[in-house]
């Protein structure tokens, strides 16, 4: 089937920044954006200050179901004036990325994730073509898959799918189907998110004998991400050693002319999907990364991207308590100086949503964590995000949120519906659903009680338009709170640097390798093996060569003394 080009406009210019603050105090810790005050614990307000306090402090939009209430994040209404000058410059920004604006200078990117669910919003008619095309051909591709138009090598209907990918290529698709999949419908999804050969041999011993009617899903945009890479050969291999042909079982997403993209055109996959290089990892889940694993679970991609689209316009809106990623924003600012002095607890009291901590961990951490804002200063900002679900956590981490250290923000994540059809009643007149929906407030206060900040995001019910709104806010959130901040909130030089240290010491293996001793009586330590390679770096030598041998490929020989003065030869 035919599959849209990767298909690229030409690099709109540069804009200055219109965010960055005027002048070198706007935004300090020490501005008027921290509160003046202590907030009053609730407890101590008449009910009528409260209420009058949650109306001034959240926003209700009907349409979707949701709710974004603030008023109990540590700060008086009147504190949000203080933010309204650099929120307008925020939003300004905002609406110059999805016009085109080039986010990342140094690789003349733009950031377009917002077009992936309002297309005509792209910069190019080109681009907008792309992006429908790419949606049709998830839904054509996903719909001949799920009623056995394409089988696997051995004529059998795919009843399984391995998605295989990283960070946002894995946690967006794991959120979506954690969230939304319903037993007995689509295929069955497995994650392989990693470079550990423990979680290879456990995927392909449980696919075992069904191997042949499982599809694999590889995600990397450049092909080149290694973990990815070992997944997908280890996997490949795996799929051989069963007499199957990989390709015949495959489909990449990958950006054209891509590593990925060549395997698979000399391995026959069965398609290739697209992604391009204006798509971040972690803001991908509402491209073809996300909707095509969506789709073959059998979940609604049309009504996730509508919800996500509707939570856009919504976003969009300029009166900062009118705006609910605003709200949120000001409120991890506020609560955080400015400085990410508060981690940010997500707590959602559903099952479903257990992987959302997970999710915003990499979109909210991979963006803000900056070394240096836009001008090259250092400013070491982020904003530290923990968390699993409720009402678990009540009985692990929640005491130290309300009596230990005042060091968090937490985030209550509602969902009103407790389950479709009628509920058993666990007591006369309550619900197991009434006590989840208790055990949340009832937390949410008994951090008040301690005048402890946490702020409380809502929605009626958990289908795929609500799932798409909340990654839309999120998204959002985060992007206007790394203006505030003047940091890019789109490029990752940290993981960058991990990635080429990895390169390194694997270079030093190649070397190590090469200089070890082949007999016992030869067998040197870490240090003269180091010496011999011409590195200092000894400590990496030995961590290399206790791994070489835990896994048979290099010999200890055990010396009296301290456990670093062991010497070693190959295995």
């Amino acid at each position: 089937m035919g599959m849209p080009d990767d298909l690229r406009t030409s690099t709109p210019p540069s804009l200055s920044n219109p965010c960055a603050p005027q002048s070198s105090s706007e935004l300090a810790p020490s501005s008027p954006l921290a509160p003046s005050a202590e907030l009053a614990p609730s407890a101590e307000l008449a009910p009528s200050a409260v209420f009058a306090r949650m109306g001034s402090l959240s926003c209700h939009d009907r349409a979707l179901g949701l709710l974004v209430d603030v008023s109990h994040a540590g700060f008086e209404p009147g504190s949000l004036d203080a933010l309204a000058l650099p929120m307008a410059r925020a939003l300004d920004r905002m609406a110059a990325l999805e016009a085109g604006l080039v986010a990342n200078a140094d690789e003349g990117r733009m950031v377009g994730h917002y077009w992936l669910r309002a297309p005509e919003l792209a910069p190019a008619e080109e681009l907008t073509r792309a992006i429908v095309a790419a949606e049709a051909c998830v839904l054509e591709l996903s719909e001949r898959v799920l009623s056995g138009a394409i089988r696997g090598g051995h004529g059998k209907a795919f009843r399984h799918a391995i998605v295989v990918g990283i960070g946002g290529s894995a946690l967006g698709p794991q959120l979506l189907v954690g969230a939304l999949k319903r037993r007995n419908f689509g295929l069955e999804l497995h994650f392989a998110d990693n470079t550990d050969p423990d979680g290879f041999d456990e995927l392909l011993a449980l696919l075992d004998g069904e191997l042949d009617q499982t599809l694999c899903v590889v995600i990397s945009k450049s092909g080149a991400t290694k973990e990815t890479r070992n997944a997908m050969l280890e996997l490949a291999a795996g799929y051989r050693a069963r007499g199957l042909s990989f390709g015949a079982h495959a489909v990449a997403i990958t950006q054209a002319d891509s590593e990925l993209d060549r395997y698979a055109d000399a391995q026959g996959f069965i398609a290739r999907l697209p992604m391009w290089d204006w798509i971040g990892g972690r803001t991908s889940v509402t491209s073809a990364v996300g909707l095509y694993p969506a789709a073959l679970a059998g979940l609604d991609i049309r009504a996730l991207l509508a919800g996500a689209a509707a939570m856009d316009v919504l976003t969009r809106r300029r009166e900062l308590a009118a705006n609910p990623a605003a709200l949120l924003a000001a409120a991890w600012h506020i609560a955080g100086k400015g400085v990410g002095a508060r981690n940010l607890v997500v707590l959602p009291y559903k099952d479903r949503l257990s992987l959302f901590a997970r999710y915003l961990q990499q979109l909210v951490m991979e963006s803000l964590g900056k070394y240096e804002d836009r001008e090259g200063n250092v400013v070491m900002q982020g904003l530290t995000v923990y968390g699993n679900k409720g009402s678990t956590d009540q009985h692990a981490y929640v005491q130290q949120l309300r009596d230990g250290r005042d060091d968090s923000l937490t985030c209550f994540i509602e969902v009103l519906r407790d389950r479709e059809g009628a509920s058993f009643e666990v007591e006369p007149g309550v619900t197991s659903g009434d006590y989840l929906a208790g055990f949340l407030h009832g937390t949410r206060r008994a951090l008040d009680s301690r005048a402890r900040p946490s702020v409380l995001v809502s929605v009626a019910k958990l289908d795929a338009e609500s799932m798409g709104a909340l990654i839309a806010l999120f998204e959002r959130a985060v992007g206007l709170y790394a203006e505030l901040i003047d940091v890019n909130a789109y490029h990752q030089p940290g993981v960058e640097a991990g990635k080429r240290a990895a390169g390194e010491l694997l270079t030093l293996q190649a070397a190590l390798l090469a200089v070890l001793p082949s007999e016992p009586a030869h067998a040197q330590t870490a240090e003269a093996l180091a010496a011999r390679m011409g590195t200092t770096d000894a400590e990496g030598v030995l961590m290399l060569v206790r791994h070489l041998h835990a896994n048979g490929r290099a010999r200890a020989v055990e010396v009296e003394g301290p456990w670093y003065a062991d010497r070693y030869c190959r295995g």
